[in-house]
């Protein structure tokens, strides 16, 4: 099954697939590992364009097929947040699933038509594992933040993206999927509650219900938002701040304990790190999956 018919199945279902960053191999099996025990039905993983420069594209590919192969599991990789044509180009010539063609920051009329070079180009290609048409995504609002823990972002309705440029983004480019904005942000805040505007995520899905639609920035959320989020007909989440904090923390352990303060075998320190984002993911499986 291609990842779009994974995401049919989820909206007809009423649940999302989880989709987790990786830029290592300890994480990639994690996440795998995890959303896998957790009665996924498949997993997303993805890289950002730092990520994927941290990895390589190739590597990425070659990863996720081995790690796929060995848990017999399916799994799609996405490039996640790619800001050119080049960029995205490079990712389906190595062999992505998808991509994000994120054209937020640009002119309504520049981002279409970068997300509708992207989507003509993907057409033309499959993903290297077989597993039918590249998946693109187009991006349309301003969604604020980085994937770190910041103190406060101020967010208006200014910011969400509009029902009616929604509909027409997806007329004009043919994207599979659409990430939009309703109050979420990227990263983790500690000084404000973040919160969803549900009313105006429905309002979008009325004026373009073609379309997958994709939660960016869910870490940090409260989990009855991402839940009512996906009863409104979200299908993708994307989550990854909240596993580099998991991970880096108990990093930051081993190395802190004084048993292990010494220890120098990588596994030996990383194991633990990993296991604590293989129990987040399934965690974050669960809720997607409302299991």
């Amino acid at each position: 099954m291609s990842f779009n018919e994974y995401l049919k199945q989820a909206r007809e279902g009423k649940y999302a697939i989880g989709h987790f960053n990786f830029a290592t191999g300890d994480v990639l099996k994690a996440i795998v590992a995890g959303a896998k025990e957790a009665g996924a039905p498949c997993v997303m993983v993805g890289t950002s364009e730092g990520e994927a420069d941290f990895i390589g594209l190739k590597e990425a590919v070659a990863l996720v097929r081995a790690v796929a192969d060995d848990m017999q599991f399916p799994i799609f990789l996405n490039a996640d947040h790619f800001k050119s044509f080049e960029k995205c180009k490079s990712a389906i010539d190595a062999g992505f699933d998808s991509v994000i063609a994120d054209g937020s920051k640009l002119s309504m009329a520049e981002n279409m038509a970068f997300a509708k070079q992207v989507v003509d180009y993907a057409r033309l290609r499959q993903g290297s594992g077989g597993q039918g048409p590249i998946s693109v995504e187009g991006e349309l609002g301003y969604l604020k933040g980085a994937s770190e823990i910041q103190t406060k972002i101020e967010i208006s309705e200014a910011d969400y993206s509009k029902p009616e440029e929604v509909a027409d983004f997806v007329a004009q480019t043919g994207v599979d999927r659409m990430a939009v904005v309703f109050g979420n942000i990227h990263g983790i805040v500690t000084d404000q509650e973040e919160k969803l505007d549900i009313e105006h995520f429905s309002k979008i899905v009325a004026a373009a219900p073609a379309p997958y639609y994709v939660l960016h920035g869910a870490s940090g959320l409260k989990d009855e938002d991402i839940a009512a989020s996906i009863k409104a007909g979200i299908v993708n989440v994307h989550f990854n701040t909240e596993l580099r904090v998991a991970y880096h923390n108990k990093l930051k352990q081993e190395f802190a304990d004084s048993a292990t303060a010494g220890e120098t075998t990588p596994y030996k320190y990383l194991g633990p790190a990993a296991e604590e984002v293989k129990k987040l993911v399934m965690a974050k499986t669960r809720l997607f999956m409302a299991k």
